[in-house]
C-alpha cells in the first residue's frame, strides 16, 4: 500500500473520531506501520491541508491527532454559530475565561481568589458553551475539579493551539485585569455585557 492509500485512511479515520482525536500509537496499530511511516502519512497530510483551498487543518496536540478547521476562517464559524442562545460573554465570564487560559489546569477556588469575587456563574456560562471543561482533579481535600479551555474555545478565538495566545507582560501573571484586556485587544472579543447574576 502506497502513502496515498494510507493517507485517505487516516482522512477517513480522523474524519470517524471526531473532536476527540485519535492516539498516534493506536493509529500505528490500525494501519500496521512503523512510527517513521506514521510520521510521513501525517506529515504528508498536514501539507495538503496547508493549500487555502483546503478547509481543514491537521493537530496534534500530546500524541493526539485530529482534524479541525483553519483559524483564518473562524469568522465563518462564528458567524454559523452565532444564534440567539449564544449570546455575547458577559464581562465576567471573558475575566474567568482568561484566567484558565492562561492559568489552566485550575480550580474554581483558585480563580476567584484572583478576581476576587464568586466565579460559580462564569464558570457554569463557559462549560454551557463549551469553551472550558474538567480536566482532573487536583489532589488534596476534597480533591476540586481542575478546568481547562477546549477545542472550541480555540475556535472561538480564532486560534490554532494554546502557544498562539499572547504572552502576557511580566509580572502580570496573577493581574486579571490585564489578562482579560489581553483578550479584548489581541482576538476582539464580543463586546462585554455586564449581568449582575455572572460575578
Amino acid at each position: 500500500m502506497d502513502i496515498h492509500e494510507y493517507k485517505g485512511i487516516v482522512e477517513g479515520l480522523l474524519f470517524a473520531v471526531g473532536e476527540e482525536g485519535i492516539n498516534t500509537s493506536k493509529l500505528r496499530n490500525v494501519l500496521e506501520v512503523e512510527r517513521e511511516v506514521l510520521d510521513e502519512i501525517l506529515d504528508s497530510l498536514k501539507f495538503d491541508y496547508s493549500d487555502k483551498k483546503r478547509g481543514l487543518a491537521l493537530m496534534s496536540v500530546e500524541n493526539i491527532v485530529y482534524m479541525t478547521t483553519k483559524a483564518e476562517h473562524a469568522p465563518y464559524l462564528k458567524q454559523l454559530l452565532d444564534t440567539p442562545h449564544a449570546s455575547r460573554l458577559s464581562q465576567a465570564a471573558l475575566e474567568t475565561l482568561a484566567i484558565i487560559a492562561y492559568q489552566q489546569p485550575i480550580t474554581r477556588s483558585e480563580i476567584e481568589e484572583l478576581r476576587g469575587v464568586k466565579s460559580e456563574r462564569a464558570i457554569q456560562t463557559l462549560t454551557t458553551r463549551s469553551l472550558i471543561q474538567e480536566v482532573g482533579r487536583k489532589e488534596g481535600i476534597g480533591r476540586p475539579i481542575l478546568y481547562g479551555t477546549t477545542k472550541e474555545f480555540l475556535t472561538y478565538f480564532g486560534i490554532s493551539s494554546l502557544e498562539d495566545l499572547p504572552p502576557l507582560p511580566e509580572g502580570n501573571e496573577e493581574d486579571v485585569e490585564a489578562e482579560a484586556d489581553l483578550f479584548f485587544e489581541e482576538f476582539k472579543a464580543p463586546a462585554a455585557e455586564k449581568q449582575p447574576d455572572e460575578e
